[in-house]
């Protein structure tokens, strides 16, 4: 019985490793993974059309036009034309008759100032005018009694330099007025302006700037902010951001046409008179200056448009604007591929030309045939 039992044993062993060794044979290609499959996904820009002769194709005609770059900008004064208003004399404000923002005229009031400093030159210039007064008297009784002999030439050469010094001195003092704010018609005075000193405008504009208060006070030059700004914005500058990669394009002396965003209508013509000759580190741009004669509709800070014409032609495509396909805020003309398929292909399109043609600046080559129609073939795909 147990010769049974072992030999029982034995054969389930060895029927096991029998198993086992028959296993470790098994073919390696049955248990690989299948191949992966690529599946291509469809060119969906390429449209398949059964009968194909039903939209005929024309070819792109070629344009010679100036290159142009289109860049956005705001309207900036005329640094030459800003011209501050200053008071050389300090004081306190007593009147103010202008406002941020109006527009004044030149020679016009803007402000009346109280200052000692009117004061006494006033009656510095008092004290010349007797002082010259009494010269010249003396001076000419003096040379009445030179010419009859009863003094010497000395004594009339001393009563001409004094009234030569005086009247050099009544001189110095008026001009001291003058540079204060305070005009005088004659050499004589008998009316004390009171210390009060008009401040004009020295050009005519419109004020851009204001730092005065009423009863407030202004003090000399030194460290002391200017009363008002006025901006002649008859003529002024755009000024725009062009990217590094597109300087190339511009140059000075090239035509630009400006467009107001306010104004969408309105084309305004100026020239490139500056390019900076700094960019600015973070956003890769330098500053275009274009000078504008301004016709009163541009204000200070309004954002414009910008297309800057080259001086070089360049060749651009031309094809009828019902070739030209408005989709997703771009533009796409349908190229000819096969006998019945048409690929659609993005454009840049430029300016509307006459009798309904369109200039294409990108996109296509002049000779290139596109589908005439591209709204037509583009409903007739998606049924």
């Amino acid at each position: 019985m147990w010769k049974v039992l072992v030999n029982a044993a034995t054969c389930m062993v060895l029927g096991t490793l029998l198993w086992s060794c028959g296993q470790g044979k098994a073919d390696p290609k049955a248990e690989a993974p299948p191949p992966t499959k690529i599946e291509h996904e469809a060119d969906l820009n390429l449209v398949q059309i059964k009968h194909p002769e039903q939209f005929p194709v024309v070819a792109a005609v070629g344009r010679k036009a100036a290159s142009e770059l289109v860049v956005t900008g705001v309207v900036s004064p005329d640094a030459l034309r800003n011209v501050p208003v200053i008071s050389l004399a300090s004081g306190r404000v007593v009147d103010i008759r202008v406002r941020l923002g109006d527009t004044v005229t030149k020679g016009q009031v803007l402000m009346r100032l109280q200052s000692a400093d009117v004061s006494g030159a006033f009656s510095d210039y008092r004290k010349a005018v007797a002082d010259e007064t009494l010269a010249r008297t003396q001076f000419e009784r003096a040379r009445d009694l030179f010419q009859h002999g009863a003094i010497s030439m000395n004594d009339f050469q001393v009563a001409q330099d004094a009234e030569d010094k005086a009247k050099v001195d009544l001189e110095n003092t008026r001009e001291r007025l003058r540079i204060l704010g305070v005009e005088l018609n004659s050499q004589s005075a008998t009316v004390d302006p009171g210390a009060v000193v008009d401040i004009t405008a020295p050009v005519s504009g419109v004020i851009v700037e204001q730092n005065v208060t009423q009863a407030g006070g202004v003090k000399t030059l030194d460290n002391s902010p200017n009363l008002f700004t006025i901006a002649d914005l008859s003529h002024v500058w755009i000024l725009c951001d062009v990217y590094e990669n597109d300087l190339a394009n511009v140059r000075l002396g090239d035509a630009a046409d400006v467009r107001l965003n306010a104004y969408p209508g309105r084309v305004f013509k100026g020239q490139v008179s500056n390019i900076g000759a700094v960019l600015d580190p973070t956003i890769r741009t330098a500053k275009v200056r274009i000078e504008v004669d301004n016709p009163g509709l541009m204000r200070v800070g309004m954002f414009v448009t910008a297309t800057f014409h080259g001086q070089r032609p360049e060749l651009h495509a031309e094809v009828p604007a019902s070739a030209i396909l408005h989709l997703h805020d771009r533009d796409w003309v349908f190229v000819p591929v096969d006998a019945n398929k048409f690929r659609r292909t993005e454009v840049v399109s430029g300016a509307a030309l006459p009798n309904g043609m369109q200039e294409i600046l990108s996109g296509i080559q002049p000779g290139q045939s596109v589908v005439a129609n591209a709204l037509v073939l583009e409903n007739t795909a998606e049924e």
